[in-house]
Protein backbone atom coordinates (compact mmCIF):
# COMPACT_ATOMS: atom_id res chain seq x y z
CA UNK A 1 0.00 0.00 0.00
CA UNK A 2 3.00 2.27 0.96
CA UNK A 3 4.51 1.48 -2.69
CA UNK A 4 1.17 2.66 -4.32
CA UNK A 5 0.61 5.69 -2.26
CA UNK A 6 4.36 7.06 -3.34
CA UNK A 7 3.46 5.84 -6.89
CA UNK A 8 0.04 8.13 -6.58
CA UNK A 9 1.95 10.69 -4.96
CA UNK A 10 4.74 11.14 -7.95
CA UNK A 11 2.11 10.94 -10.55
CA UNK A 12 -0.33 13.28 -8.90
CA UNK A 13 3.10 15.76 -8.47
CA UNK A 14 4.03 15.16 -12.11
CA UNK A 15 0.43 16.34 -13.64
CA UNK A 16 0.64 19.51 -11.36
CA UNK A 17 4.43 20.29 -12.57
CA UNK A 18 4.19 23.39 -14.94
CA UNK A 19 5.84 23.41 -18.20
CA UNK A 20 8.08 26.84 -17.90
CA UNK A 21 7.06 29.75 -19.27
CA UNK A 22 9.20 31.15 -22.06
CA UNK A 23 9.29 35.13 -22.09
CA UNK A 24 8.81 36.62 -25.73
CA UNK A 25 10.51 39.89 -27.20
CA UNK A 26 7.15 41.40 -26.99
CA UNK A 27 7.05 39.49 -23.19
CA UNK A 28 10.25 41.32 -22.41
CA UNK A 29 9.62 44.52 -23.98
CA UNK A 30 6.90 44.89 -22.23
CA UNK A 31 8.17 44.18 -18.88
CA UNK A 32 10.73 46.18 -19.45
CA UNK A 33 8.89 49.63 -19.44
CA UNK A 34 6.90 48.26 -16.71
CA UNK A 35 9.37 47.91 -14.54
CA UNK A 36 11.78 51.05 -15.31
CA UNK A 37 8.22 53.12 -14.82
CA UNK A 38 6.79 51.69 -11.68
CA UNK A 39 10.47 51.85 -10.15
CA UNK A 40 10.57 55.48 -10.12
CA UNK A 41 6.96 55.47 -8.35
CA UNK A 42 10.15 54.40 -5.24
CA UNK A 43 12.98 56.58 -6.60
CA UNK A 44 11.08 59.70 -7.54
CA UNK A 45 8.64 60.33 -4.37
CA UNK A 46 10.47 59.22 -1.57
CA UNK A 47 11.84 61.55 0.95
CA UNK A 48 15.81 61.31 -0.36
CA UNK A 49 16.98 62.55 3.71
CA UNK A 50 15.37 59.87 5.55
CA UNK A 51 14.51 57.38 2.86
CA UNK A 52 10.83 57.35 3.89
CA UNK A 53 8.04 56.34 0.88
CA UNK A 54 4.66 57.74 0.46
CA UNK A 55 1.80 55.09 1.08
CA UNK A 56 0.20 56.58 -2.04
CA UNK A 57 0.76 59.73 -4.82
CA UNK A 58 -0.14 62.05 -6.01
CA UNK A 59 -2.78 62.74 -3.60
CA UNK A 60 -0.34 64.22 -0.41
CA UNK A 61 0.17 61.10 1.82
CA UNK A 62 1.94 59.79 5.07
CA UNK A 63 4.34 57.23 4.60
CA UNK A 64 3.94 53.65 4.96
CA UNK A 65 6.80 51.14 6.20
CA UNK A 66 5.53 48.49 4.33
CA UNK A 67 5.94 50.78 1.35
CA UNK A 68 9.26 52.04 2.38
CA UNK A 69 10.58 47.88 2.87
CA UNK A 70 9.11 46.94 -1.06
CA UNK A 71 11.12 50.23 -1.99
CA UNK A 72 14.40 49.12 -0.95
CA UNK A 73 14.34 45.80 -2.62
CA UNK A 74 13.12 47.78 -6.11
CA UNK A 75 16.27 49.71 -5.62
CA UNK A 76 18.41 46.71 -6.35
CA UNK A 77 16.65 45.57 -8.95
CA UNK A 78 16.86 48.90 -10.34
CA UNK A 79 20.92 48.64 -9.80
CA UNK A 80 20.78 45.42 -11.75
CA UNK A 81 18.62 46.97 -15.05
CA UNK A 82 20.56 49.92 -14.95
CA UNK A 83 17.82 52.08 -13.42
CA UNK A 84 20.30 53.87 -11.27
CA UNK A 85 24.24 53.08 -9.97
CA UNK A 86 24.80 50.90 -7.24
CA UNK A 87 26.42 54.30 -5.80
CA UNK A 88 23.00 55.88 -6.02
CA UNK A 89 21.31 52.94 -4.39
CA UNK A 90 23.38 52.35 -1.78
CA UNK A 91 23.33 56.10 -0.86
CA UNK A 92 19.41 56.15 -1.02
CA UNK A 93 19.43 53.10 1.62
CA UNK A 94 21.65 54.07 3.74
CA UNK A 95 19.49 57.17 4.71
CA UNK A 96 16.72 54.98 4.73
CA UNK A 97 18.48 52.76 7.71
CA UNK A 98 20.30 55.52 9.70
CA UNK A 99 16.72 56.85 10.11
CA UNK A 100 15.54 53.57 10.96
CA UNK A 101 18.32 52.95 13.64
CA UNK A 102 18.27 56.20 15.24
CA UNK A 103 14.51 56.89 15.25
CA UNK A 104 13.15 57.03 18.28
CA UNK A 105 11.52 54.11 19.95
CA UNK A 106 9.06 54.23 23.46
CA UNK A 107 5.80 53.66 24.61
CA UNK A 108 4.92 57.37 24.48
CA UNK A 109 1.86 58.12 22.36
CA UNK A 110 3.30 60.88 20.22
CA UNK A 111 6.38 61.84 18.83
CA UNK A 112 8.07 58.70 18.21
CA UNK A 113 8.55 56.00 15.13
CA UNK A 114 7.99 52.93 16.81
CA UNK A 115 8.60 50.48 20.56
CA UNK A 116 10.31 47.66 20.96
CA UNK A 117 11.95 47.69 17.46
CA UNK A 118 8.86 47.51 15.75
CA UNK A 119 7.45 50.55 13.63
CA UNK A 120 3.86 52.67 13.44
CA UNK A 121 1.87 51.83 10.33
CA UNK A 122 2.39 55.33 8.68
CA UNK A 123 4.62 57.65 9.86
CA UNK A 124 4.95 61.75 8.78
CA UNK A 125 6.73 61.92 5.70
CA UNK A 126 8.60 64.57 7.01
CA UNK A 127 9.32 63.72 10.79
CA UNK A 128 9.11 60.24 10.99
CA UNK A 129 6.77 60.18 13.64
CA UNK A 130 3.72 58.27 14.21
CA UNK A 131 0.93 59.38 12.18
CA UNK A 132 -1.84 60.39 14.54
CA UNK A 133 -2.91 56.93 16.16
CA UNK A 134 -2.34 54.38 13.98
CA UNK A 135 -0.92 50.66 15.14
CA UNK A 136 2.27 49.95 15.71
CA UNK A 137 1.75 46.96 13.34
CA UNK A 138 3.61 43.63 12.87
CA UNK A 139 3.03 42.60 9.51
CA UNK A 140 4.25 46.16 7.96
CA UNK A 141 6.93 45.79 9.97
CA UNK A 142 8.02 42.83 9.02
CA UNK A 143 7.32 44.08 5.14
CA UNK A 144 9.85 46.98 5.77
CA UNK A 145 12.65 44.17 6.97
CA UNK A 146 12.09 41.91 4.36
CA UNK A 147 13.64 44.74 2.29
CA UNK A 148 16.08 46.15 4.88
CA UNK A 149 17.75 41.96 4.78
CA UNK A 150 17.59 41.90 0.78
CA UNK A 151 19.73 45.39 1.24
CA UNK A 152 22.24 43.38 3.97
CA UNK A 153 22.67 40.87 1.40
CA UNK A 154 23.05 42.71 -1.57
CA UNK A 155 25.47 45.18 -0.23
CA UNK A 156 28.25 42.89 0.26
CA UNK A 157 31.40 45.26 -0.61
CA UNK A 158 34.01 45.94 1.69
CA UNK A 159 33.61 49.05 1.60
CA UNK A 160 32.42 52.29 4.33
CA UNK A 161 29.12 52.09 2.53
CA UNK A 162 27.72 48.98 2.54
CA UNK A 163 29.76 47.41 5.71
CA UNK A 164 27.51 50.14 7.64
CA UNK A 165 24.88 49.19 5.22
CA UNK A 166 25.18 45.40 7.04
CA UNK A 167 25.83 47.04 10.54
CA UNK A 168 22.25 48.96 10.30
CA UNK A 169 20.53 46.15 9.03
CA UNK A 170 21.19 43.72 11.70
CA UNK A 171 20.93 46.36 14.36
CA UNK A 172 17.64 46.87 13.33
CA UNK A 173 16.39 43.46 12.71
CA UNK A 174 17.77 42.08 15.76
CA UNK A 175 16.21 44.70 18.48
CA UNK A 176 12.68 43.60 16.82
CA UNK A 177 10.97 41.66 20.05
CA UNK A 178 8.37 38.72 18.68
CA UNK A 179 8.55 37.65 21.58
CA UNK A 180 6.96 41.10 23.22
CA UNK A 181 4.45 40.46 20.63
CA UNK A 182 2.92 37.07 21.71
CA UNK A 183 0.07 38.16 23.84
CA UNK A 184 -2.06 35.68 22.97
CA UNK A 185 1.21 33.00 22.73
CA UNK A 186 2.17 31.15 20.59
CA UNK A 187 0.44 33.64 17.69
CA UNK A 188 1.76 37.12 17.32
CA UNK A 189 -0.49 39.89 17.80
CA UNK A 190 -1.37 42.23 14.52
CA UNK A 191 -0.46 45.10 16.83
CA UNK A 192 -0.53 47.18 19.64
CA UNK A 193 -1.68 51.25 20.41
CA UNK A 194 -0.12 52.64 23.35
CA UNK A 195 -3.62 54.24 24.25
CA UNK A 196 -5.30 50.54 24.73
CA UNK A 197 -2.67 48.01 24.50
CA UNK A 198 -2.84 44.96 22.14
CA UNK A 199 -4.91 44.28 18.80
CA UNK A 200 -7.09 41.45 20.26
CA UNK A 201 -7.06 40.13 16.48
CA UNK A 202 -3.68 37.08 15.82
CA UNK A 203 -1.75 36.56 12.69
CA UNK A 204 -3.72 33.10 12.47
CA UNK A 205 -4.40 31.02 9.62
CA UNK A 206 -3.31 31.44 6.36
CA UNK A 207 -2.60 34.88 4.72
CA UNK A 208 0.54 37.45 4.18
CA UNK A 209 2.11 37.15 7.89
CA UNK A 210 4.56 33.63 6.36
CA UNK A 211 7.48 35.93 5.93
CA UNK A 212 6.38 37.63 9.17
CA UNK A 213 6.74 34.22 10.78
CA UNK A 214 9.71 33.28 9.39
CA UNK A 215 11.33 36.39 10.15
CA UNK A 216 10.36 35.84 14.35
CA UNK A 217 11.60 32.34 13.89
CA UNK A 218 14.98 33.39 12.24
CA UNK A 219 15.72 36.10 15.12
CA UNK A 220 18.78 35.80 16.03
CA UNK A 221 18.13 37.87 19.60
CA UNK A 222 14.45 37.36 20.24
CA UNK A 223 12.98 34.44 18.38
CA UNK A 224 9.68 32.67 18.51
CA UNK A 225 9.28 29.17 19.77
CA UNK A 226 9.09 26.23 16.53
CA UNK A 227 5.23 25.67 18.23
CA UNK A 228 4.26 28.79 16.27
CA UNK A 229 4.34 27.18 12.85
CA UNK A 230 2.37 24.00 13.44
CA UNK A 231 -0.93 26.28 15.34
CA UNK A 232 -0.20 28.61 12.27
CA UNK A 233 -1.19 26.44 9.84
CA UNK A 234 -3.86 24.33 11.93
CA UNK A 235 -6.04 27.57 10.80
CA UNK A 236 -5.68 26.81 6.98
CA UNK A 237 -8.64 26.56 5.38
CA UNK A 238 -7.90 23.81 2.07
CA UNK A 239 -10.95 24.16 -0.11
CA UNK A 240 -11.73 23.78 -3.44
CA UNK A 241 -12.63 27.28 -5.34
CA UNK A 242 -13.55 27.63 -9.04
CA UNK A 243 -11.87 23.96 -9.38
CA UNK A 244 -8.79 25.17 -7.66
CA UNK A 245 -7.82 23.03 -4.30
CA UNK A 246 -5.45 25.32 -2.54
CA UNK A 247 -5.46 26.76 1.01
CA UNK A 248 -8.05 29.47 0.34
CA UNK A 249 -7.50 33.45 1.15
CA UNK A 250 -9.92 35.76 -1.07
CA UNK A 251 -7.63 38.77 -1.92
CA UNK A 252 -4.93 38.28 -4.04
CA UNK A 253 -2.04 40.08 -2.08
CA UNK A 254 -2.08 37.33 0.60
CA UNK A 255 -0.99 34.81 -1.75
CA UNK A 256 2.01 36.93 -2.82
CA UNK A 257 3.39 39.30 -0.41
CA UNK A 258 5.69 36.60 1.66
CA UNK A 259 6.83 35.58 -2.10
CA UNK A 260 8.58 38.34 -3.20
CA UNK A 261 11.09 37.76 -1.37
CA UNK A 262 11.13 33.68 -0.45
CA UNK A 263 11.75 31.44 -3.19
CA UNK A 264 8.84 28.39 -2.17
CA UNK A 265 9.41 26.38 -4.86
CA UNK A 266 10.23 22.88 -3.94
CA UNK A 267 10.67 23.56 -0.47
CA UNK A 268 7.43 22.21 1.78
CA UNK A 269 6.96 22.42 5.21
CA UNK A 270 4.78 19.38 6.83
CA UNK A 271 1.46 20.90 5.88
CA UNK A 272 2.31 20.61 1.97
CA UNK A 273 4.24 18.16 2.47
CA UNK A 274 0.92 15.99 3.07
CA UNK A 275 -0.84 18.01 0.83
CA UNK A 276 1.50 16.98 -2.45
CA UNK A 277 2.08 20.55 -3.35
CA UNK A 278 4.52 23.41 -2.49
CA UNK A 279 3.13 27.10 -1.60
CA UNK A 280 3.80 28.27 -4.74
CA UNK A 281 1.79 26.05 -6.45
CA UNK A 282 -0.83 27.08 -4.30
CA UNK A 283 -0.57 30.52 -4.93
CA UNK A 284 -0.43 29.62 -8.85
CA UNK A 285 -3.95 27.71 -7.82
CA UNK A 286 -5.37 30.72 -5.99
CA UNK A 287 -4.86 33.20 -9.17
CA UNK A 288 -6.48 30.88 -11.58
CA UNK A 289 -9.25 30.56 -9.37
CA UNK A 290 -9.46 34.25 -8.70
CA UNK A 291 -9.62 34.80 -12.93
CA UNK A 292 -11.89 31.77 -13.08
CA UNK A 293 -14.47 33.99 -10.62
CA UNK A 294 -13.52 37.05 -12.96
CA UNK A 295 -14.49 35.29 -15.67
CA UNK A 296 -17.72 33.55 -14.77
CA UNK A 297 -18.56 37.02 -13.15
CA UNK A 298 -22.32 35.95 -11.54
CA UNK A 299 -22.60 39.46 -10.63
CA UNK A 300 -22.47 40.90 -14.13
CA UNK A 301 -19.56 43.56 -13.62
CA UNK A 302 -18.75 45.90 -16.64
CA UNK A 303 -15.43 44.07 -18.55
CA UNK A 304 -14.65 41.27 -16.82
CA UNK A 305 -12.87 38.69 -19.25
CA UNK A 306 -10.22 36.20 -19.32
CA UNK A 307 -7.70 39.44 -19.84
CA UNK A 308 -9.71 41.98 -17.59
CA UNK A 309 -9.90 40.41 -14.10
CA UNK A 310 -7.89 40.71 -10.55
CA UNK A 311 -9.54 41.20 -7.29
CA UNK A 312 -7.38 42.16 -4.16
CA UNK A 313 -7.20 44.71 -1.45
CA UNK A 314 -7.37 48.25 -3.37
CA UNK A 315 -9.12 51.39 -3.96
CA UNK A 316 -12.08 52.03 -4.76
CA UNK A 317 -14.92 54.65 -5.88
CA UNK A 318 -16.68 55.31 -2.77
CA UNK A 319 -18.55 53.66 0.09
CA UNK A 320 -22.11 53.73 -1.47
CA UNK A 321 -24.57 52.23 -2.77
CA UNK A 322 -26.25 53.00 -6.35
CA UNK A 323 -29.09 51.41 -8.12
CA UNK A 324 -28.90 48.35 -5.69
CA UNK A 325 -25.31 47.79 -6.17
CA UNK A 326 -22.81 48.17 -3.50
CA UNK A 327 -19.49 49.95 -3.91
CA UNK A 328 -16.59 50.07 -1.73
CA UNK A 329 -13.50 52.55 -1.17
CA UNK A 330 -10.39 51.27 0.12
CA UNK A 331 -10.64 47.31 0.75
CA UNK A 332 -9.57 44.35 0.54
CA UNK A 333 -11.59 42.76 -2.85
CA UNK A 334 -11.08 38.83 -3.28
CA UNK A 335 -12.86 35.68 -4.04
CA UNK A 336 -12.58 32.42 -2.09
CA UNK A 337 -14.74 29.42 -0.66
CA UNK A 338 -14.51 31.38 2.63
CA UNK A 339 -16.07 35.02 1.59
CA UNK A 340 -16.48 37.32 -1.94
CA UNK A 341 -16.12 40.49 -1.99
CA UNK A 342 -16.65 42.06 -5.39
CA UNK A 343 -18.21 45.75 -6.52
CA UNK A 344 -16.74 45.80 -9.72
CA UNK A 345 -13.25 47.07 -8.88
CA UNK A 346 -10.09 45.73 -10.50
CA UNK A 347 -6.33 46.07 -10.03
CA UNK A 348 -3.47 45.31 -12.58
CA UNK A 349 -1.37 44.37 -9.01
CA UNK A 350 -3.35 41.46 -8.49
CA UNK A 351 -2.29 40.08 -11.93
CA UNK A 352 1.32 41.57 -11.60
CA UNK A 353 2.19 40.79 -8.27
CA UNK A 354 1.34 36.63 -9.38
CA UNK A 355 3.31 37.06 -12.64
CA UNK A 356 5.85 35.05 -11.26
CA UNK A 357 3.21 31.87 -10.87
CA UNK A 358 1.03 32.40 -13.48
CA UNK A 359 3.04 34.60 -16.53
CA UNK A 360 0.63 32.61 -19.09
CA UNK A 361 -2.53 34.46 -17.49
CA UNK A 362 -1.01 37.60 -15.84
CA UNK A 363 1.10 38.69 -18.41
CA UNK A 364 -1.98 38.88 -20.87
CA UNK A 365 -3.83 40.30 -18.34
CA UNK A 366 -1.44 43.27 -17.96
CA UNK A 367 -1.04 44.29 -21.78
CA UNK A 368 -4.74 44.00 -22.22
CA UNK A 369 -5.49 46.36 -19.40
CA UNK A 370 -2.70 48.79 -20.39
CA UNK A 371 -3.58 48.44 -23.90
CA UNK A 372 -7.74 49.29 -23.62
CA UNK A 373 -7.71 51.85 -20.76
CA UNK A 374 -4.60 53.68 -22.10
CA UNK A 375 -3.60 56.67 -20.15
CA UNK A 376 -6.39 56.60 -17.72
CA UNK A 377 -5.15 53.57 -16.10
CA UNK A 378 -1.21 53.76 -17.17
CA UNK A 379 0.60 56.92 -16.20
CA UNK A 380 3.79 58.14 -15.29
CA UNK A 381 4.48 55.21 -12.45
CA UNK A 382 2.96 52.35 -14.56
CA UNK A 383 -0.56 51.46 -13.52
CA UNK A 384 -2.29 53.65 -11.28
CA UNK A 385 -3.70 51.32 -8.19
CA UNK A 386 -7.35 50.18 -9.76
CA UNK A 387 -10.53 50.57 -11.98
CA UNK A 388 -14.25 49.92 -11.92
CA UNK A 389 -15.36 50.59 -15.38
CA UNK A 390 -19.17 49.48 -14.21
CA UNK A 391 -19.01 53.02 -11.83
CA UNK A 392 -20.47 55.68 -13.87
CA UNK A 393 -22.01 57.70 -10.85
CA UNK A 394 -21.00 61.19 -10.91
CA UNK A 395 -19.60 62.28 -7.51
CA UNK A 396 -18.27 65.19 -6.13
CA UNK A 397 -16.31 62.29 -3.37
CA UNK A 398 -15.42 59.61 -5.49
CA UNK A 399 -11.61 59.26 -6.33
CA UNK A 400 -11.25 59.48 -10.11
CA UNK A 401 -13.43 60.12 -13.19
CA UNK A 402 -16.31 58.51 -13.41
CA UNK A 403 -18.17 58.88 -16.78
CA UNK A 404 -16.77 56.42 -18.83
CA UNK A 405 -15.97 54.25 -15.39
CA UNK A 406 -13.92 55.16 -12.95
CA UNK A 407 -10.38 55.56 -12.62
CA UNK A 408 -7.90 55.86 -9.57
CA UNK A 409 -5.54 58.89 -9.53
CA UNK A 410 -3.47 57.74 -6.82
CA UNK A 411 -0.54 55.14 -7.06
CA UNK A 412 0.30 52.97 -3.90
CA UNK A 413 3.46 51.90 -2.74
CA UNK A 414 2.02 48.55 -1.40
CA UNK A 415 0.88 47.99 -4.85
CA UNK A 416 3.52 48.82 -7.36
CA UNK A 417 6.04 47.15 -5.08
CA UNK A 418 4.75 43.22 -5.73
CA UNK A 419 4.72 44.24 -9.20
CA UNK A 420 8.32 45.80 -9.73
CA UNK A 421 9.63 42.31 -7.86
CA UNK A 422 7.71 39.70 -8.88
CA UNK A 423 7.93 40.35 -12.98
CA UNK A 424 11.55 40.46 -11.59
CA UNK A 425 11.45 36.92 -10.05
CA UNK A 426 9.64 35.79 -13.19
CA UNK A 427 12.86 37.05 -15.18
CA UNK A 428 15.54 36.17 -13.68
CA UNK A 429 14.47 34.90 -10.22
CA UNK A 430 17.05 37.23 -8.92
CA UNK A 431 14.74 38.37 -5.83
CA UNK A 432 14.30 35.11 -4.66
CA UNK A 433 18.03 33.77 -5.14
CA UNK A 434 19.77 36.98 -3.57
CA UNK A 435 17.16 35.69 -0.43
CA UNK A 436 18.23 32.57 -0.20
CA UNK A 437 21.60 33.26 0.78
CA UNK A 438 20.35 35.67 4.15
CA UNK A 439 21.11 33.85 6.83
CA UNK A 440 17.96 34.35 9.04
CA UNK A 441 15.65 33.42 5.95
CA UNK A 442 17.37 30.21 6.19
CA UNK A 443 17.28 29.77 9.86
CA UNK A 444 13.67 31.08 9.96
CA UNK A 445 12.29 28.54 7.34
CA UNK A 446 14.25 25.41 8.33
CA UNK A 447 12.57 26.31 12.24
CA UNK A 448 9.37 26.14 10.76
CA UNK A 449 10.11 22.92 9.53
CA UNK A 450 10.84 23.58 5.89
CA UNK A 451 12.77 20.86 4.06
CA UNK A 452 14.28 19.97 0.88
CA UNK A 453 14.89 22.25 -2.67
CA UNK A 454 17.14 24.59 -2.11
CA UNK A 455 17.23 24.37 1.68
CA UNK A 456 19.09 21.14 1.53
Amino acid sequence: MKRLFLLLTFFVTVAQAQPAYKLTRADNAFLDSLQRDTFRYFWETANPSNGLIPDRAPTPSFSSVAAVGFGLTTYLVGVERGYVTRKQAADRTLATLRFFASAEQSDKATGVTGYKGFFYHFLDMKTGKRFKQVELSTIDTALLLGGILSAQTYFDRNVPEEKEIRMLAEQIYGRTDWTWFQHNSPFVSMGWHPEKGFIPSDWHGYNEAMLLYVLALGSPTHPVGSDVWPAWTKGYEWATFQGQPHVNFDPLFGHQYSHVWIDFRGIKDDYMTKKGIDYVENSRRATYANRAYCLANPDKWTDYSATIWGLTACDGPKDTTVAGRSFFSYRARGAASQQIVDDGTIAPTAAGGSLAFAPDICLPALRSMKTRYGSKLYGQYGFRDAFNPTYRYPSAFANGPTTTGWFDVDYLGIDQGPIVLMAENLRTNFVWNLMKKNPHIRRGLQRAGFKGGWLK
